[in-house]
């Protein structure tokens, strides 16, 4: 058995160290998602802390920025995991081009940038769910959209995963080493940069499939569980970008019965 080279063990460390670090982020937002799931359905809702968002009133800023910690942890337990693929990655060139004594570039600092996008993301989707409350659009505690609205959700991110900018944006997850040859920056600043450009492709090839918590609730943690499996099987499986567009049919099959149900 021929020993490991250093560099190949410092590799295999690097690896063991950024995929320890993403699973430690994704469980803490899981059990974060999941004692908020708890906190709304104990039979005693005087002491929820969501209480205050399934009554028909204007909300306060408490009330959003607990909406906006619940959408920025949801981003985080269903995004990071699909990241992987391209940190890992980051982290093995990295390494590479440091024994070769050019610029360090923290993966870290990549992450943060990818993060970033989508608690921006956040913001916006805790405004979307704040107007739907104004508007008493949301049909349960959970923030489910009433069927019309839901409908119209699924029609529009079926249509969504036929098109162009679907598949230019989920190109560029599919293909994470050539982005981080073609992007690459030096330094920290660079990482950050080249996170927020990531993370603006991965966003512009999911952001309609989140649309899907108002259709199931917001806090069904189940189907954040099957939304974020479902972007990280698009992500990864060869016919991935087959697997978006069957799944495109889906949604507006589906879309187009609740619709017609509420019709008849």
């Amino acid at each position: 058995m021929q020993p490991v080279r250093p560099l190949e063990a410092i590799l295999r460390r690097d690896r063991l160290i950024v995929f320890a670090a993403l699973v430690l982020m994704a469980a803490s937002a899981w059990a974060y998602l999941g004692y908020l799931a708890w906190d709304m359905d104990r039979d005693d809702n005087s002491g929820s802390m969501f209480m205050a968002m399934s009554q028909v009133m204007p909300w306060a800023r408490i009330e959003f920025g607990l909406t906006f910690f619940m959408w920025a942890g949801m981003m985080m337990a269903m995004m990071v995991p699909t990241a992987a693929p391209i940190l890992l990655i980051f982290a093995v060139v990295n390494r590479r081009r440091f024994e070769h004594n050019q610029p360090f570039v923290p993966t870290g600092m990549f992450l943060l940038g990818y993060l970033i996008v989508w608690f921006a993301f956040a913001v916006l989707a805790t405004g979307i769910q704040w107007g739907l409350h104004q508007a008493a659009l949301l049909s349960t505690m959970k923030g489910s959209a009433i069927p019309v609205i839901g409908g119209v959700i699924l029609l529009a991110a079926g249509a969504f995963q036929w098109t162009s900018v679907k598949n230019a944006c989920l190109t560029q997850c599919r293909t994470p080493m050539g982005f981080i040859m073609t992007e690459w920056r030096d330094g920290s600043k660079g990482a950050l940069i080249m996170g927020l450009s990531h993370g603006k492709y991965c966003l512009g090839c999911c952001w309609f499939l989140m649309g899907l918590m108002f259709v199931a609730g917001v806090m069904n943690v189940l189907w954040m569980a099957v939304v974020a499996l479902y972007i990280l099987v698009e992500k990864i499986v060869p016919a991935g970008h087959w697997v978006g567009r069957v799944a495109g049919v889906v949604l507006i099959g589906w879309g187009t019965w609740t619709l017609f149900r509420v019709v008849v």
